[in-house]
């Protein structure tokens, strides 16, 4: 029996657990085979079109310097992998260590995967194919760098055909979030995490004032989409579907909206300078020089000691440990919530070549489970449990106390949660003038917060193998070391 048909894959795949974010793809599904990522197409006709666009140059170039996933025909096929009754091609892909999301990024890294996007794209068409859906969920990262993941997202270009059908997705997805944080300041994450398929123009329309609607780019990215949809929708009509010319004429015309799409990219690239709370904090420490001196030396001898391989950094800010770590060898994902200082860290990841990969992300409200019933796009807590050899938490506990309440024994659950091993935690006392800054407005009860009841909470998880009082401050660093194995959710 074959297995091309989507419901049979489906059947036979026990073996495999589908991928549920590659559910929606007319051309095939994607599975996790005994940890191997396995796409299998759906028809004789996506697989054979795969087939032919990994052979060409733009693919081989391509994978070669990790700006399309590295991909393999299996020989032997689905059944080879023991998909009973499954006779269908089978493609493995390189995996990716930790996926992420559009809303998680900051608009620097929406702009690098939006310049991939119209490279490959070009290259595509080029090559004799088309590139047929353009969303930025189709990039991942690894570390700082985007890679191309959907393959079957290349289909063979019609003849003659002078038009890009994806650019109004690639349109929503990407110029107009970027766009719209540029001129109007509303981070480009939030916009993709209020709506899947991005901005529609019309909604961006009504945003802007009546001088705007006149001026470039949103007049051609706004609202003359704007005013072409409602000029159809009167007429209750779709748009025309361009005709096909002569191929050479058509290339030509191709080449050129590429071009444009790669200018209207630039055009809206994000400011190199906007307002931040906290991109300065590391220049003005509240601990003072001499303290934050001391945790960075601290820091610096556990990863030379302990040689954690997966480091996570919650609540990074600009990043010096992150990138100490990846300097150590670790892989480090770094969270924080200021998209402004996430988008520094990427960029000075990329300059350093640090595996590092920086999040936009409340550590207090971690990105959850969204999409077809909550499974498209995994919640940040399943994609990072018991992942990480070492989770940094430096200057964030008493925030995470104070500023949002959350009970001392649950912070320390939620941490063991996510490390596998270790944790590196700066705990700052009520008399630090930091935690007085924050808590100046509140009257909670804080008696947890003493080092004796930390400590306390954190025996109940993890050993302490070293603490130290940084310099003359109200700020102690300690060295963890996970004495429970389970992994068990915090509970409130």
């Amino acid at each position: 029996m074959s297995c091309f048909d989507g419901a049979d894959v489906e059947a036979s795949a026990s073996a495999a657990r589908a991928v549920p974010a590659s559910f929606r793809d007319p051309a095939g599904r994607l599975f996790l085979h005994q940890e191997r990522l396995i796409r299998i197409p759906h028809t004789p006709e996506d697989a054979r079109t795969l087939r032919a666009f990994l052979e060409t140059e733009l693919a081989r170039e391509a994978q070669a310097r990790g700006a399309l996933v590295r991909t393999r025909e299996l020989p032997g096929g689905a059944a080879a992998l023991g998909l009973a009754g499954c006779d269908a091609p089978a493609f493995e892909h390189d995996p990716v260590a930790f996926p992420s999301y559009p809303y998680e990024w900051p608009s620097e890294m929406l702009h690098a995967a939006g310049r991939l996007t119209l490279d490959l794209a070009a290259g595509a068409a080029r090559a004799g194919f088309e590139m047929k859906d353009a969303t930025p969920y189709n990039v991942l990262f690894r570390g700082p760098d985007p890679v191309f993941v959907d393959l079957l997202s290349f289909v063979r270009a019609a003849p003659g055909l002078s038009v890009w059908p994806a650019f109004g997705q690639f349109s929503r997805t990407f110029l107009l979030p970027l766009l719209v944080e540029r001129t109007l300041q509303i981070p480009s994450h939030q916009s993709l995490a209020q709506a899947r398929d991005g901005l529609e123009p019309d909604a961006v329309y009504r945003m802007i004032g009546p001088v705007r609607r006149l001026l470039p780019p949103f007049l051609g990215l706004v609202s003359t989409p704007t005013w072409m949809g409602h000029r159809h929708a009167r007429l209750h009509r779709p748009p025309p579907t361009p005709a096909a010319i002569d191929p050479e004429r058509a290339a030509f015309v191709l080449s050129m909206l590429h071009r444009s799409a790669a200018r209207a990219l630039h055009r809206v690239r994000p400011r190199p300078v906007r307002p931040s709370r906290w991109i300065d904090y590391p220049q003005h420490p509240v601990a003072g020089p001499r303290a934050t001196q001391r945790k960075y030396e601290l820091v610096d001898r556990f990863l030379a000691e302990h040689r954690p391989t997966r480091v996570l950094d919650l609540g990074c800010n600009t990043g010096d440990a992150s990138l100490m770590a990846a300097h150590h060898g670790a892989s480090v994902v770094a969270v924080d919530s200021d998209p402004v200082v996430v988008g520094a860290l990427w960029q000075r990841a990329r300059r350093e070549g640090a595996d590092l990969l920086p999040l936009v992300m409340d550590v207090a409200r971690p990105s959850p489970g969204i999409g077809w019933c909550n499974q498209e796009c995994t919640g940040f807590l399943d994609r990072a449990r018991g992942r990480f050899d070492a989770v940094l938490m430096l200057a964030l506990v008493h925030h995470l106390r104070v500023t949002e309440r959350v009970p001392m024994d649950q912070i320390v659950a939620f941490t063991a949660q996510l490390a596998s091993e270790y944790a590196v935690i700066e705990f700052v006392c009520p008399e630090d003038p930091g935690f007085r800054m924050i808590r100046s407005a509140r009257d909670d009860d804080l008696r947890d917060v003493s080092r004796e009841s930390f400590e306390t909470s954190v025996r109940s998880r993890f050993d302490i193998l070293y603490s130290e009082r940084l310099d003359e401050s109200h700020r102690w660093l300690y060295i963890l070391r996970k004495s429970r194995p389970d992994v068990t959710p915090c509970r409130t």
